[in-house]
């Protein structure tokens, strides 16, 4: 299952994570993603989208 937005196409990043003694090691930080049911040419599709998208409004062309 790929962590992407459907709509923008956001993902995870990649980085360190860096303690107080400066030792550094790898993560990642995931996008929050929330799952809607969306109805697309007449058939009820899952979507992820990402909470930026649901604020800013561009999920909702697709519901219907």
């Amino acid at each position: 299952m790929a962590r992407r937005c459907d709509i923008c196409g956001k993902g995870p990043v990649y980085g360190n994570n860096i303690s107080h003694s400066h030792r550094k090691t790898r993560t990642r930080w995931e996008p929050n993603l929330k799952v809607m049911k969306v109805s697309m040419g007449g058939k009820t599709v899952r979507m992820k989208v990402c909470m930026s998208c649901l604020h800013a409004g561009k999920a909702d062309q697709f519901i219907h």
